[in-house]
């Protein structure tokens, strides 16, 4: 899967604006070729495959309660036709969050977002695919309407709906929303600041009424509130706010309440009594987790789960082809998804820029791609930085000049100083080209193609070992302090936002003066990157900012910051036991709809 969360991005570890992450992409590139099967039809581009079977519903896990400051309502809830609710979903997870303080270091996690933040948080804005297969922002159930931008673009007024409560019958204030940026702007050990950083003010006056005061115009002030969901100030207000979420939470403003948290096994929702949206038809959700999506697949197959979400191995794709399986998948190559290279630019080798242009030379990235998703029709190497869903922003043929070529290989080396040892090895000065290779461990299509590219960089003259972490120690640790060549995993956009900074803006390589909580792992610092990021970043024109995110994608291309492979296509499955619009959400998810399904009796 996708690993962590990005206010704009996230990694995907198995598989957080981007965040770093292994999850699915949305791309209007991806070709739509299909290919059908047995009773199975798989496709890219928003198609779905169907299959023949059944599923069944495992036990219950059992779990420890989660430290939490309230005590949820367990007032039973009823739909909106007035029955209660009925049914266990079971939900297989990929991989459990390591905390649930969403706006924390240790909150990056993607699957925590679609299994549990999302869930349980409200934010101004959900995100819709239109008639035209275009993402866009929605004002959510949470306001009244669309908020107001003023003409300088320096003030937004937010009006919050009079139905929206707390699962304890609060209401949300516009005190909620200021606690929620006075902690994000202000407090330490924070995932991400982009956005929050520009507001000067937050006016709470009027209960019902949010005014933000932005410091300088930024052109992404709806991904505001966005990533982290609103924190409730009743609760959390003067006290330690991680100490309070992080192992679990049981306040709610979304469709479901957290019940337990089992650590290393599962967690429980039940339905939040007091939301004022689309109350849940389901009575509980229960969750397991899995250590690799093998063992998460195998448990769909089985009947033990009745929905997954996995990262796109081998065997789901060969399984989507043969047919059989329960229910329905779903595959959507419109991502916003991108697995990559992602490079240490402040490393040796990699610290050489013409090293890294003869190391992206030395693979071919399409055969790669052909080789893990050609059966679902996605068989070309994705070309920009960004991922599909932002073409509009991006320049989506950045990358396109780099196919493999050894001839070029040598000729840039050559040039740059390196000679072939008598073991086919580049080296410099005494010292070879070698470098080791991380990524998270238990993830089967990572291993593939690690195992690929070593092959290809041998033939290319680079000495390439692999070392596969913990995704837990990969993101939360190694890649933050810079202790790493190069590694393989995947960025996931959190909103649909244009713009790179959070990832790339030297001012976000990890420092004291950002207390070491930038998100520029790669330590990239190209001399004419950061203007046309911050522009990204501010220019409300739309064409002048798509003009400066494909000045900056050509920028990263030229000195191949890091290297695009694929773009993860998003993928769902859903199990016979249970009914209803099944569809990955492009952000939010494979289960951002949970609560308008139903269990079959």
């Amino acid at each position: 899967m996708i690993n962590t969360r990005r206010s704009t991005v996230a990694a995907l570890a198995l598989g957080l604006t981007l965040v770093s992450a292994a999850c699915s992409s949305d791309s209007k590139k991806v070709s739509e070729a299909s290919s059908t099967t047995a009773a199975s039809t798989a496709t890219t581009g928003a198609s779905t495959a169907t299959t023949g079977g059944s599923a069944t519903t495992a036990a219950p896990a059992s779990s420890a309660a989660p430290a939490s400051s309230a005590a949820p309502d367990t007032t039973t809830a009823t739909t909106d036709s007035g029955a209660a609710p009925s049914g266990t979903v079971t939900i297989g997870v990929e991989q459990e969050w390591d905390c649930m303080d969403w706006m924390g270091s240790c909150g990056g996690s993607t699957y925590g977002s679609w299994s549990a933040q999302y869930f349980t948080t409200a934010r101004p804005y959900d995100y819709v695919k239109g008639s035209d297969g275009e993402w866009a922002y929605k004002a959510s159930n949470l306001l009244t309407g669309e908020p107001t931008i003023s003409s300088d673009g320096l003030t937004v007024t937010y009006k919050i709906n009079p139905k929206a409560v707390w699962n304890d019958g609060k209401p949300i204030t516009s005190t909620d929303f200021k606690y929620t940026w006075d902690q994000v702007a202000h407090g330490k050990d924070i995932y991400d600041t982009s956005v929050y950083k520009d507001v000067s003010a937050v006016d709470d006056s009027d209960p019902a009424t949010v005014v933000v005061t932005y410091s300088k115009v930024n052109a992404s002030w709806q991904d505001l509130f966005e990533s982290y969901g609103l924190y409730p100030s009743h609760i959390l207000d003067g006290k330690d706010r991680d100490a309070e979420t992080k192992d679990g939470y049981t306040w709610s403003a979304g469709p479901y309440q957290l019940v337990k948290w089992d650590k290393g096994v599962g967690a429980t929702f039940e339905p939040n009594p007091n939301y004022w949206g689309t109350k849940s038809k389901i009575a509980k959700i229960e969750e397991k987790f899995f250590a690799d999506t093998a063992a998460e697949f195998q448990a769909f197959k089985a009947g033990e789960v009745d929905t997954i979400g996995p990262q796109p191995q081998l065997d789901a794709i060969d399984a989507i082809n043969a047919g059989g399986l329960p229910g329905k998948s779903v595959v959507d190559g419109n991502t916003g998804n991108v697995e990559a290279l992602w490079i240490n630019n402040a490393a040796a080798p990699f610290d050489d820029v013409a090293v890294r242009q003869a190391f992206a030379y030395a693979i071919d990235r399409d055969a790669i791609v052909n080789k893990l998703f050609g059966g679902i029709g996605v068989t070309k190497a994705v070309q920009s930085l960004n991922p599909p869903i932002l073409a509009k922003y991006s320049d989506q043929a950045a990358f396109a000049g780099y196919t493999l070529s050894l001839d070029k290989v040598t000729s840039t080396l050559t040039a740059a100083g390196y000679a072939k040892g008598s073991d086919g090895i580049w080296a410099k000065g005494g010292k070879k080209l070698s470098f080791v290779l991380k990524s998270t461990a238990g993830n089967k299509r990572r291993e593939l193609t690690e195992q690929v590219l070593q092959t290809q960089l041998k033939a290319a003259g680079f000495d390439m070992t692999i070392s596969e972490q913990k995704a837990g120690d990969l993101f939360g640790t190694q890649l933050p302090a810079g202790d790493y060549v190069v590694a393989l995993y995947a960025q996931t956009a959190t909103t649909l936002s244009p713009g790179l900074s959070t990832i790339f803006l030297s001012t976000n390589i990890p420092s004291d003066a950002n207390n070491n909580s930038g998100q520029n792992w790669t330590r990239t610092n190209i001399d004419g990157l950061d203007p046309l990021l911050t522009t990204v970043d501010t220019e409300t024109d739309p064409a002048k900012r798509a003009a400066a995110a494909k000045s900056a994608d050509d920028l990263l291309a030229k000195n191949v910051a890091s290297l695009p492979l694929d773009p993860l296509p998003n993928i769902g499955f859903y199990g016979d036991k249970i009914s209803g619009d099944f569809s990955v959400n492009v952000v939010q998810g494979p289960w951002w709809n949970i609560n308008t399904w139903t269990v079959k009796s």
